[in-house]
């Protein structure tokens, strides 16, 4: 495996807060029948099937389909070949996106202000997001401000809507194992560690598609109200 280094976080300011809604979704998932806990000791993961309907993956698609434009990294712009999907943030008033974001927040017991506009992105065939994490690391010009406009990311959940061909899987390379596309499944993951640092152990992939084209949806949060 090739290694992967990103440069870990300077700024330690947000370690409490982070640790503190670590333990907050870790109690609240591990109370939930219907999360199932992905066996993993360097880092938390939860996925719970069939969270979004059949009829909901449609619409969702469709949304997608009508406001995706080739995608940027916060350091890489569509060009570099680093993130190739297109994506979009879907329309935070929209009753129907209003619906599900509530039902992410519920589920877990995270604070509505913290989350991120839901962002759609689809990935036609050869199209890639290469390793990344979602949490924020050092040395970065856009840190100061991401920092005042919500500071690092927590919790990352991301629904799959659709069947891929072949192709599309969640790869977490140091981990060493890969979350393949289920309709209406949602992967959930801590970006920290339960003392509140931003885990390496959770930098992933979206994996080049092979056949067939990949939709998803994605919500982060932050450790603070987001701006």
């Amino acid at each position: 495996m090739t290694e992967i280094h990103i440069p870990p976080p300077e700024d330690t300011s947000d370690q409490p807060r982070l640790r503190k809604i670590g333990r907050k979704v870790r109690e609240r998932l591990g109370a939930n029948k219907d999360a199932y806990k992905i066996p993993c000791e360097q880092a938390e993961l939860w996925a719970v099937g069939n969270f979004f309907t059949p009829e909901e993956c449609r619409q969702v698609i469709a949304m997608v389909d009508a406001i995706a434009k080739p995608s940027r990294a916060f350091d890489a712009e569509y060009s570099s070949g680093y993130r190739t999907s297109y994506s979009g943030d879907v329309d935070p008033h929209d009753p129907f996106i209003k619906g599900l974001q509530r039902r992410i927040d519920d589920l877990l017991g995270m604070d509505p202000t913290f989350g991120e506009t839901i962002q759609g992105q689809r990935y036609m065939v050869g199209q890639e997001f290469q390793a990344h994490a979602d949490w924020f690391p050092g040395g970065t010009p856009y840190w100061e401000t991401e920092k005042n406009r919500g500071g690092q990311r927590s919790i990352t959940a991301m629904a799959y809507l659709n069947e891929v061909e072949e192709g599309g899987a969640t790869h977490f390379p140091r981990l060493g194992f890969k979350v393949e596309p289920q309709p209406g499944a949602l992967l959930i993951w801590n970006n920290a560690d339960p003392e509140g640092v931003p885990n390496p152990w959770t930098i992933h992939a979206g994996t080049p598609v092979v056949r067939g084209v990949k939709y998803i949806v994605t919500k982060w949060y932050r450790c603070r109200r987001w701006l």
